[in-house]
């Protein structure tokens, strides 16, 4: 039913039935707040005091406590890892661009299932600095990669990569620039976008819910084949395994800071919009009380032992980069600043603060133009090539 400033408010159970005989009023209409947040959200929030973090967590040794927390967001992904599953890779090559060659290469991920990925590769000798690239959700799944990776092998894909480029990439594909710039780059589509599908946005939750039901979970599915990918690159003859990044815009930053908390594949990370702490983001009003998208980033009860700059202060002290825009509705001031705080204290307590590079555009919001790039860019050269 539509409240006072005509927003829909639901109620269940007992209020319901107070509402339907025309009884009970506010106090009925209580049970459920702005944003779909139960009334009591708040005593919620106050019990997540995330025991496990670093300086919270009674393990002192940072080995030690590296080990225990990777151990308990496996525990939370609901989905084995995948190490036994060959690869059994098949590449099929494009057409050569002026620097570096283009690819698709097929490849298991899982045991359920083959995913098709872009891969470019830099002429010359090798072996290569590399790239994992993550793409975004943007509630856009007819592409994937294809964000990133400028496709040579489907026109209609093609203009509508080039208008997802201009719209938050100042027009550039990623993908290219980087293999332009000396980087084996491999980026693959997550379970919903391009080949894997398109997912319609109302359809996310049933998909998510019918993955908890088979005793599985979306969001942990997309976690392994994203470490799976890491590995996979590394792995290749023409990539130097000491020099792998993984680099995300967006969701795809998410899946880039949690990639580097779960395998030591990853050398350095950049994430570009997204990251805050989770009692901060979660605010009436904010996009992840809407569910849908979220799934695709939601462990069921991590949040009772990490928040988000926990979990990624896993990769600590590997080099990272932490982007944000100062106007990005997605993400608050206040739960930027707490995250950075977090991640700030771990690398301090590494004696790493060089590594650590954070920064906030004032005067962007949720893109990553091509001075964010320029930046990115320079700083991997620095981290992986000097």
């Amino acid at each position: 039913m539509p409240d006072a400033m005509g927003r829909r408010t639901f109620v269940t159970g007992a209020a319901a039935v107070a509402l339907a005989a025309g009884t009970g009023g506010a106090e009925a209409a209580a049970d459920l707040v702005g944003g779909n947040l139960p009334d009591f959200h708040q005593a919620l929030k106050a019990e997540l005091t995330f025991p496990l973090a670093w300086g919270t967590s009674p393990i002192r040794d940072f080995r030690a406590w590296r080990r225990a927390a990777r151990t308990k967001v496996e525990e939370h992904l609901l989905v084995d890892r995948q190490n036994g599953t060959p690869y059994a890779p098949e590449f099929t090559a494009g057409p050569q661009e002026d620097g570096y060659t283009r690819e698709l290469v097929t490849l298991s991920l899982s045991r359920h299932e083959r995913v098709r990925a872009a891969l470019l590769t830099p002429q010359g000798p090798g072996p290569f600095p590399a790239v994992l690239l993550f793409h975004d959700h943007g509630a856009k799944f007819d592409i994937g990669k294809e964000k990133l990776v400028r496709p040579w092998y489907d026109d209609t894909r093609l203009a509508s990569a080039q208008a997802w480029a201009d719209r938050y990439f100042s027009g550039r594909f990623i993908g290219d620039e980087l293999a332009r710039r000396g980087y084996v780059v491999l980026c693959a589509d997550a379970l919903g976008w391009g080949d894997r599908g398109p997912l319609a946005y109302a359809e996310q939750q049933a998909l998510a819910s019918n993955f908890y039901n088979l005793g599985s979970s979306l969001a942990g599915l997309m976690a392994r084949e994203d470490a799976r990918a890491a590995e996979f690159l590394a792995g290749l003859e023409r990539v130097d395994a000491r020099r792998v990044a993984a680099v995300g815009f967006s969701m795809g930053a998410y899946r880039a800071w949690q990639t580097a908390a779960l395998t030591d594949a990853v050398a350095a990370t950049a994430a570009v919009c997204w990251m805050t702490g989770l009692k901060e983001m979660m605010v009436p009003g904010n996009n992840t009380l809407r569910g849908q998208s979220s799934y695709y980033m939601l462990h069921p009860g991590l949040p009772r032992f990490l928040d988000f700059p926990d979990v990624a202060s896993i990769a600590a002290p590997r080099p990272m980069l932490f982007f944000d825009g100062g106007l990005d509705p997605l993400f608050p001031a206040d739960g930027v600043r707490v995250a950075y705080d977090k991640l700030r204290a771990v690398w301090h307590s590494r004696h790493a603060e060089e590594r650590l590079h954070l920064k906030t555009w004032p005067d962007l919001g949720h893109v990553f133009v091509d001075r964010m790039q320029d930046e990115v860019f320079a700083w991997l050269d620095t981290v992986l090539c000097t």
